[in-house]
């Protein structure tokens, strides 16, 4: 893959109010060792290969993220900030919509502010190769179904079970005609709460085979205050080691 000639985008999703996290402040601008959650994930898409980010934020926070951190930081690669909708895949197709121009598109929670380069571009050669990659990790527990009673139901094999995460990573075409279907659905029949990723939308409207990707341990949703202290504790050791 000639990476110069491949266009591809980033959508880092940064709205919601991080209700598990407590505390007032939303967790995308909690400190995390001197910077806001949400500096780590436009930092290192800004040193990948993608040549533009769009940033999905909470409406009304368009200003203060333009301000207090795209331009603080002077993220160049920052191109757009636009309002999240009422659900994920709603901030998703937003931020898809507000591309320019692009043949890879890369949807990324900000709360995973451990993302490095190399998972990025793993993903994006992926995708360009297959169409569809999502990053994971293989499950290291036994994962069990329950029924609707909270009984166990089926025990899914260890050996085939993968723990998703994102960057999840699409050509431009398919990801944006399957949201185009997810969206006209939606209207017409109501998918409240359905969509719980991105390769949903594309599995469920495109065909498409969704490509495994190897992600990394390390790179953890910061979903809970334990979740902070861990993410503090891996960039301290990756400042040590000069790891990106």
């Amino acid at each position: 893959m000639n990476k110069g000639k491949i266009k591809s985008a980033a959508v880092i999703l940064a709205g919601g109010t991080g209700k598990r996290m407590g505390g007032d402040v939303p967790k995308q601008y909690l400190e995390l060792c001197g910077h806001p959650l949400l500096y780590y994930a436009i930092d290192c898409f800004s040193k990948s290969s993608v040549s533009e980010i769009v940033l999905v934020v909470t409406p009304g926070d368009e200003d203060k993220v333009k301000h207090e951190i795209a331009e603080r930081y002077d993220f160049a690669k920052v191109r757009r900030i636009v309002a999240g909708g009422k659900e994920r895949y709603n901030s998703s197709y937003n931020g898809i919509r507000a591309i320019s121009d692009a043949d890879i598109v890369l949807i990324h929670d900000a709360a995973r502010a451990l993302i490095t380069v190399d998972v990025i571009e793993r993903t994006i050669e992926d995708a360009y190769e297959y169409g569809a990659s999502v990053a994971a990790v293989p499950s290291k527990d036994t994962i069990k179904l329950s029924d609707a009673d909270g009984f166990v139901e089926s025990t899914i094999d260890r050996a085939r079970a993968w723990i998703i995460q994102t960057p999840q990573t699409f050509k431009m075409p398919l990801i944006k005609a399957a949201y185009e279907q997810a969206e006209k659905e939606a209207a017409e029949k109501g998918l409240s709460g359905f969509f719980t990723d991105d390769a949903m939308v594309a599995e469920r409207y495109s065909g498409q085979k969704v490509k495994i990707t190897m992600g990394s341990y390390e790179n953890i949703k910061v979903t809970t205050p334990d979740d902070l202290q861990v993410a503090e504790e891996i960039l301290m050791n990756r400042r040590k080691t000069n790891i990106q």
